[in-house]
């Protein structure tokens, strides 16, 4: 397979399948774009910019051919790039009856496949039996806002086949987006999955009122605890402190863009879950993925405290103020 001239599509209608489609269409002349909602993709080509998300960034739409049939999408397109919240990303999947094992996957969805708990490449491998040369995942320190913006980001594409990878962070390369290739599909993924954890952790502190300084000791002790699991999950060599994976972490962490963050803030000022999730009115990534984790490491029996405590917080119904302060105690 060769990338260079391939037909990239996005599946996905969201704040970051936005902001990627702003990212391709610096290099590709034409993208496929796939939304769900026909009222969605008509008020798109009136307005000439996404009407939920991202309204400010503009778009050529002769440029983008829409379509809410994700099969006709998946036909007349070379590149998947799956954008859509993970909790829904079954649902969608099930209109899917296109073959797609010749197509090149790429997860841009920071999250696991829920019930199956599998991450997102290895879902489209045992389900749609996609070969892992034609898997990968896009991440890094990234949020879609500061892409609107056009302030400098930085994004890794992971494949075990690292041509592919190469010939795709070419097409997301321009201005204020630099790129790099990694072989580490499995640990990116789960990498991207744990950051949304400990920022739910962060902003719990947050709303706590707790300062800067635990700030940093929690975020030192999450970069531990991330590359004790992901070593243990997918033992290979890799440096933790990267950008896409320590990057990722700090960025979604602190940073006010964070739906991760603001969810635990929400939280550590004393909304319930649902309260929460109601008044975001956007997917937290961090809240399926605390479970998710959770039940994976049942088999791996990793040492994660803090992902214990989100966990007991989110699901046990145990108060913030004692789970953040048992937690604080095990810190050095």
């Amino acid at each position: 397979m060769d990338l260079t001239n391939a037909t990239v599509a996005i599946m996905g209608g969201g704040s970051w399948a936005t902001a990627i489609a702003k990212i391709l269409l610096s290099n590709c002349e034409k993208i496929n774009w796939y939304i769900r909602r026909d009222d969605r993709i008509e008020d798109f080509k009136r307005l000439g910019h996404n009407p939920a998300y991202l309204s400010s960034v503009r778009f050529d739409t002769n440029r983008i051919n829409f379509s809410s049939d994700i099969n006709k999408i998946a036909r007349e397109s070379d590149v998947l790039v799956f954008v859509t919240p993970s909790p829904y990303i079954k649902s969608h999947l099930k209109k899917l009856k296109e073959d797609i094992q010749d197509k090149f996957i790429v997860n841009a969805i920071k999250g696991i496949v829920p019930d199956e708990n599998l991450i997102i490449s290895e879902y489209f491998h045992r389900v749609y039996k996609v070969p892992y040369d034609n898997l990968s995942v896009m991440a890094g320190p990234c949020h879609a806002e500061e892409v609107a913006l056009e302030r400098l980001s930085y994004l890794t594409v992971g494949c075990s086949n690292i041509e592919h990878a190469t010939q795709f962070a070419a097409k997301l390369a321009n201005s204020f987006i630099k790129t790099s290739v990694s072989e580490d599909v499995v640990g990116i993924e789960f990498g991207s999955v744990l950051k949304n954890i400990y920022a739910i952790a962060a902003g719990i502190c947050n709303g706590l009122k707790y300062g800067d300084n635990f700030q940093a000791v929690l975020m030192s002790n999450a970069v531990i605890e991330m590359n004790r699991f992901i070593n243990v999950v997918h033992p290979i060599s890799r440096t933790i402190n990267d950008s896409v994976y320590l990057g990722d972490l700090l960025v979604t962490g602190y940073s006010n863009f964070s739906r991760n963050r603001i969810f635990g803030t929400m939280i550590g000022k004393g909304y319930s879950v649902k309260s929460a999730q109601i008044e975001m009115e956007m997917i937290a990534e961090g809240y399926y993925g605390a479970k998710c984790i959770k039940e994976i490491n049942k088999y791996y029996r990793i040492n994660t405290p803090i992902i214990d405590a989100v966990y007991n917080i989110l699901y046990e119904g145990i108060s913030p103020v004692i789970e953040i302060k048992l937690l604080t105690d095990s810190f050095k």
